[in-house]
């Protein structure tokens, strides 16, 4: 295994409409197929927070506050495209502040091409995340911590006035 020689952080968003579905993006780069969070590289220079509000900017073409950090890996995880770099994976709850500005699916995959790279987004329930559909391993670890998490996610949002929370399941 090579040893990793730098960082690479990266910064997820979490967001739940109002009917308690968690915003996910399937994305094609390189020729690999993934399912993530909506997110990605931090910038040298810039907030954590900054970094993600461009992302969703950039991604979505929306305006999103954010209401909470949620997870932060804890654990050696090198990235898939690059083995020098140790990934740090920031993830926080976050609600939209304007509409999402691009169309959103129904099935996974449902790209505009079958060629080049490819971003399509779409609306998943959270009772029904299954973490065997994402491709990377922090992502998957959160996907177990919001199946586990539900009641803190109602409670949460509710005070934050962001989602109808009657979807979200205690477990």
């Amino acid at each position: 295994m090579v040893k990793p020689t730098r960082y690479n952080i990266r910064v997820y968003g979490i967001c739940l409409d109002e009917h308690g579905h968690v915003l996910l993006t399937d994305e094609r780069r390189g020729g690999i197929l993934m399912t993530k969070f909506p997110g990605g590289g931090h910038d040298l220079g810039e907030g954590i927070g900054d970094a993600l509000r461009r992302e969703f900017q950039e991604e979505c073409d929306a305006e999103i506050d954010i209401l909470g950090l949620f997870y932060l890996n804890d654990f050696l995880q090198i990235s898939a495209f690059n083995p020098q770099d140790q990934l740090l994976s920031i993830y926080y709850l976050v609600k939209l502040c304007s509409p999402l500005n691009q169309s959103t699916k129904d099935r996974p995959f449902d790209f505009e091409s079958s060629e080049g790279d490819q971003q399509a987004f779409r609306w998943v329930p959270i009772s029904q995340l299954d973490a065997s559909d994402f491709r990377f391993p922090v992502d998957k670890v959160v996907v177990q911590k919001l199946l586990s998490n539900q009641v803190y996610l109602r409670d949460l949002y509710s005070a934050n006035d962001a989602i109808d929370t009657s979807n979200l399941q205690v477990v």
